[in-house]
């Protein structure tokens, strides 16, 4: 490992998404995006919804979803325990903006019986999926 570089672990309760050496991190904060390098202080931070981006020693650089959690560092380790995530080339994006647009009928429309918190929570994951599989190859 070179001085540049970290270990990062991501997980979600159905698997490990990532488990390697990173350049940087991007990561979603509940409270707005932060990123992170090598010899980082400790800190733990909530994560929301949002996009993650990682840099890895070779340059390559991945992208995706994450759905809330919590990220942590210290002795230059990170850790992402994740309630979700999907890796942008995991996205069908025709399935993603079907799933956008149902889910913005669901909140502009007023229908009887439609929880409206969990609409909105299915409305904004849906379009972060679809922002993030656009963002690939400059869709």
């Amino acid at each position: 490992m070179a001085d540049k570089d970290f270990h990062l672990e991501i997980v979600t309760p159905d698997r490990a998404l990532y488990v390697g050496e990173v350049v940087s991190v991007v990561a979603p904060g509940a409270e707005g995006s932060f990123g992170v390098l090598a010899n980082h202080a400790p800190m733990i931070a909530a994560l929301g919804l949002g996009e993650l981006k990682l840099k890895e020693p070779s340059g390559h650089e991945r992208a995706m979803v994450l759905q809330g959690g919590f990220f942590e560092v210290s002795h230059n380790k990170a850790i992402v325990l994740a309630d979700g995530g999907e890796w942008q080339e995991e996205i069908d994006l025709p399935r993603a903006e079907k799933a956008f647009a149902r889910a913005q009928e669901r909140i502009m429309g007023n229908l009887p019986g439609i929880d409206r918190d969990r609409a909105r929570v299915a409305y904004e994951k849906a379009k972060m999926r679809v922002k993030v599989a656009k963002s690939r190859a400059g869709r």
